[in-house]
């Protein structure tokens, strides 16, 4: 019978352990998130976060900027958060108007308040497996893997997507001497040649291409282990719209071992880790 990797009992414990550590070392622990125009789902997401912090004893605090907002000002803005001692942890939102450049925020961040941790001194801590931060969605991975007692070592693990913010991270924490490491790991991208060989010998497959419904069953060898990364709003009949994964769940369910949801699986372990991040970011500071 195929197992339900919810995301549910692991962020339970998650959240009862940041809140039993804020209160026992009586921290404040504050994030600040920077939102540049008026995305829909970046404010639905950013509503949530919102929501969880404060249940934790995690301040969320938003600043919306408008689209328009130039390069020196947004730079300022950042620096100001740098020097901000009440201030632990800073994201920023994406997507980013086009005419924001993206590399120069990163490197503007403070590389300890980095709560989505891309500054390359945080990349760079990863890959050199030093002390430092995850990107949360590469760490929510890792935790579902680990609360679920998933053996990685010597398994052949194949990623679908090569992104900055989760293929490339990933591939890298998965080949550390770890519980959750020691695999060995293929990445495919739009210009792997015959994906579907590769992906078929993946005993875990972990989808993050960004495409609805995009691995279908004959995409997978049975038994798989399926880790389904992606978001995606598609169009529903009843509500309007709903939200995916890159994974045909329902096609795949049947052949596979074990397989995350969408929702109630990596994204909301996500969401759970970069508070983890925050706390981590405030007994740094402190």
């Amino acid at each position: 019978m195929t197992q339900k990797l919810t995301a549910k009992p692991i962020i339970k414990q998650i959240y009862s352990n940041l809140i039993f550590e804020i209160e026992k070392f009586h921290l404040s622990p504050k994030l600040v998130i920077i939102i540049i125009g008026d995305d829909p789902a970046s404010l639905y997401y950013i509503q949530n976060l919102e929501k969880k912090g404060n249940k934790v004893g995690i301040a969320v605090e938003t600043k919306k900027l408008p689209a328009s907002i130039s390069m020196k000002i947004l730079l300022n803005e950042i620096e100001r958060l740098n020097k901000d001692g009440t201030v632990h942890g800073i994201m920023i939102q994406k997507p980013l108007p086009s005419h924001i450049n993206e590399s120069e925020i990163i490197m503007k961040l403070d590389p300890k308040k980095d709560m989505d941790a891309f500054h390359p001194l945080n990349i760079g801590n990863l890959v050199l497996n030093k002390e430092g931060f995850v990107p949360c969605t590469p760490a929510a991975v890792l935790e579902i893997l680990s609360f679920y007692n998933i053996a990685t070592e010597g398994k052949n693990i194949v990623i679908i997507g090569r992104s900055n913010i989760v293929g490339k991270p990933l591939a890298n924490l998965l080949l550390r001497k770890s519980k959750t490491g020691n695999a060995t790991v293929t990445i495919c991208h739009s210009k792997t040649s015959n994906l579907k060989n590769v992906t078929r010998k993946a005993d875990i497959l972990i989808a993050a291409i960004g495409k609805a419904l995009f691995v279908h069953s004959d995409m997978i060898k049975y038994n798989a282990i399926i880790i389904d990364v992606g978001v995606n709003q598609v169009e529903d009949a009843e509500k309007g719209y709903k939200y995916v994964g890159d994974v045909d769940y329902e096609n795949c369910f049947e052949k596979a071992s074990a397989i995350t949801p969408v929702p109630g699986g990596v994204g909301s372990v996500t969401t759970a880790m970069l508070l983890k991040n925050v706390l981590i970011a405030c007994k740094n500071l402190s």
